[in-house]
């Protein structure tokens, strides 16, 4: 009776043995890879809802002036009444322009910003002939869901990241993420692609999608493993609860 004991526990340990493994290869990454594998250089394209802050400036400040917003004194009500100055933003509208000052409509959506910044230079070449154009990208981010330790949404203010660092921000993919099947969700031109990117190969360094755009949405899906302990699990640990019911019944009829 005891070695049937015995063997019962056995078989449980071995059960949640098998529910619980995660083999090697599923979780390391760039597992092929070469030292030659480079990165694209990558600038941000921008695009509708883009948030714009536009400096124009110049040996002569008061010729710019006109062509920048003035900034917007905000007094929040506390009991400090503390007062801020918040730079005005450009939004790019659903056809892609921005209403700029004294020169009105401007199309900026589909280019990027060395493109941009040559454009608003042209066209204030009449205006202001030593014109310096800065132009930052305000609302850049991403957002990383599923099998990651801090799913959620990311401002991204350098206007450039990986896919690398967009884990890394939400804490790593956990150890039942699908690291061979990462699902990137793109929206380009109000047209969303869905697109497969493999990070246990190091050529993906190679991809258009190594680098994330703004708005981009990462999925980590759950590998085998954490979906066979979902299914699992209610129903292991049912039998394990109906075992030790079993097994100390059977314990106390020995004594």
């Amino acid at each position: 009776m005891i070695q049937y004991i015995k063997f019962l526990f056995l078989i449980t340990a071995v059960s949640l043995l098998l529910v619980s493994c995660v083999a090697k290869e599923n979780i390391v990454y760039l597992q092929q890879h070469t030292s030659s594998a480079t990165a694209r250089s990558y600038e941000p394209v921008l695009q509708a809802d883009d948030v714009l802050f536009i400096l124009v400036s110049s040996e002569n400040p008061e010729i710019a002036a006109p062509y920048n917003l003035r900034s917007v004194t905000l007094q929040t009500e506390s009991e400090e009444q503390v007062i801020q100055q918040r730079q005005q933003t450009y939004l790019i509208d659903k056809h892609g322009n921005i209403e700029f000052p004294i020169l009105g409509t401007i199309a900026l959506a589909g280019l990027n910003k060395t493109e941009a910044v040559y454009k608003m230079k042209t066209l204030l070449q009449e205006h202001v002939k030593d014109a310096v154009v800065t132009i930052r990208l305000l609302n850049f981010k991403v957002s990383v869901l599923g099998e990651v330790t801090k799913p959620g949404s990311y401002t991204v203010k350098s206007e450039r990241i990986t896919i690398l660092e967009a884990l890394s921000l939400a804490g790593d993919m956990t150890i039942y993420g699908k690291r061979d099947n990462i699902m990137l969700v793109r929206e380009v031109n109000g047209v969303t692609t869905i697109n497969r990117i493999d990070l246990t190969q190091g050529d993906f360094m190679n991809s258009p999608y190594y680098y994330l755009s703004q708005n981009d949405v990462l999925y980590v899906e759950p590998n085998k493993t954490k979906i066979n302990a979902s299914a699992v699990g209610p129903n292991l640990t049912l039998a394990i609860s109906a075992l030790s019911l079993i097994v100390t019944i059977i314990a106390l009829t020995v004594k």
